[in-house]
């Protein structure tokens, strides 16, 4: 492995780590700038949110959700390391497993699918697909998506 091949999974398996990091404090303003300014990103909910302001919305909404009082007390995200595969220097993607933990035990689990690109010397997200692969019966996302998603 080169070099800057090392050099670029460290930094990508970092910008993987602050994604959960930020959100999860609540730190969208800084969580934002992990994304290039065209980035997508596709949780499962038929729609697409595009650029920056589109993606911000994903988080105020949970943020939302959690604070009017049915949710948990919070979200914790755990992501296994990141296999990641590069076009080039400056293209890769990227899949991890991630599970969310709750004050109440963990709440659900699924995979990130990523587009990573790197933009004036720093890798951002170019895309992120987010898919849950199963709920706790009665948690947080269980109410949130319904029995049926």
């Amino acid at each position: 492995m080169d070099a800057w091949e090392v050099e670029a999974r460290v930094e990508i398996a970092a910008l993987v780590t602050a994604y959960n990091a930020l959100g999860d404090r609540g730190r969208f303003d800084e969580l934002l700038t992990l994304f290039a300014d065209d980035a997508t990103m596709d949780i499962g909910d038929g729609s697409s949110y595009e650029g920056r302001d589109g993606i911000e919305r994903i988080f105020t909404g949970t943020r939302d959700s959690v604070r009017e009082g049915s949710g948990p007390a919070f979200l914790q995200h755990h992501t296994t390391s990141v296999h990641v595969t590069f076009e080039d220097h400056d293209t890769a993607t990227g899949d991890a497993y991630f599970t969310v933990m709750s004050d109440l035990g963990i709440d659900h689990w699924g995979r990130y699918r990523d587009a990573y690109r790197r933009i004036d010397g720093a890798w951002r997200f170019g895309s992120r697909r987010v898919r849950v692969d199963g709920r706790t019966p009665g948690g947080w996302a269980d109410r949130r998506m319904g029995p049926d998603s």
